[in-house]
């Protein structure tokens, strides 16, 4: 795994039940990264009517709403890479599958 890789999956260290408290985030996360895709899956909820209507949707189904800005920021980092993977720009009106 790279270094700079952001680790956008569920903390670390959280799957045995004793630990009391907050989960942490991984040691190996960039943590800038991190906060800037933050911030970016915010500002495409917000603006971009694709992600703001998944959002919406799975945040009427009940689910956390730190939970979904997660699953957006994923797909932030998924478009990225098909972008690189394809050698192209990207372009809004590309139809990704929002599943």
């Amino acid at each position: 795994m790279p270094g700079w890789f952001p680790s956008t999956g569920p903390p670390a260290r959280r799957s045995s039940g004793q630990r009391k408290g907050r989960p942490q985030v991984s040691h190996r996360a960039n943590k800038k990264v991190k906060s800037l895709l933050h911030m970016g899956a915010m500002s495409a909820v917000q603006h971009c009517a694709q992600l703001r209507a998944y959002y919406e949707r799975k945040v009427a189904e009940g689910k956390n709403k730190m939970l979904v800005l997660n699953n957006v920021r994923n797909k932030i980092v998924l478009r990225i890479f098909a972008c690189v993977r394809e050698d192209r720009n990207y372009n809004e009106n590309v139809s990704f599958p929002l599943v």
